[in-house]
């Protein structure tokens, strides 16, 4: 199927600064009277852009993600794997997942206050079981099988993995990471973390940019879970299990990036 044709079949979940999503289904390679859904990232036009200016930097930019997401699969970063890639249509195809957003499970306020959701059952937070049958409303974490402990764990692990792969997520928040339900996860042993929207991501071996994506995040906590000091520790701890000898020059960067933070804050 043509990629606008596919897009046009689609249904719509949110919009952003620089992206529509769309829910949509295709055809298994194996199966081809069975569906799938994916999620299609469409990058749109930007009017305010020369045209070549424009679609030259949407392509790199539907290519970069890409490339980014297959660098982390390869490296055995928990990631949406890739289901088709349209530069020249700037729209990337990515697995469906089922689950919430940390920062739902968390009950964090809002992040993200330029996307807009047209349709909130229809998005990685959809809270209905295989059957579209509505789930019942338990406490998320309890729903998820998962302690905040234990969260926290996975989200230090995986980080962990991608800095170890070199690839810099660019916006590390709660929000840009989802827990699978236990129904899609095959059960609670296998309920795990899963790093999405890689749209600013890119590849680096720098401490200094592996530290500043650690403050991003350690900011997004701030500003969106109260209380969460300890929650971030935690995630830094799995951190530094993760990384192992790279944790010291990493741990000693984010000081000097806390400390540059605290003075710009000061400044105003």
């Amino acid at each position: 199927m043509a990629t606008a044709s596919l897009i046009i079949n689609s249904t719509q979940i949110s919009q952003g600064a620089e992206a529509k999503v769309y829910k949509s289904y295709v055809h298994t390679s194996f199966d081809s009277d069975a569906k799938v859904p994916i999620l299609l990232k469409h990058r749109f036009k930007k009017q305010y852009r020369h045209p070549s200016l424009d679609t030259s930097l949407t392509r790199a930019r539907v290519a970069g993600e890409a490339r980014a997401l297959l660098r982390c699969l390869r490296s055995g970063v928990s990631v949406p794997g890739i289901r088709m890639v349209d530069a020249t249509e700037s729209v990337l195809g990515i697995e469906w997942i089922e689950g919430k957003s940390v920062r739902m499970l968390l009950g964090g306020g809002a992040e993200g206050e330029d996307e807009q959701v047209l349709d909130p059952d229809q998005s990685f937070d959809d809270t209905t079981d295989a059957s579209g049958e509505s789930v019942s409303h338990l406490d998320p974490l309890e729903e998820y099988q998962v302690t905040i402990d234990g969260v926290m764990g996975l989200i230090g692990s995986e980080i962990a993995k991608m800095h170890k792969a070199d690839v810099i997520h660019g916006d590390l928040t709660t929000s840009n990471m989802i827990i699978r339900h236990p129904f899609a996860a095959k059960g609670p042993s296998h309920t795990k973390l899963v790093l999405i929207d890689f749209g600013l991501a890119y590849t680096s071996s720098l401490v200094e940019d592996k530290a500043v994506d650690l403050y991003v995040l350690e900011r997004a906590f701030a500003s969106t879970h109260p209380d969460s000091e300890p929650m971030f520790f935690a995630v830094l701890e799995a951190y530094k299990n993760g990384t192992g000898k790279d944790w010291t020059a990493v741990e000693r960067r984010l000081e000097d990036v806390r400390l540059r933070g605290r003075k710009r804050s000061m400044v105003g």
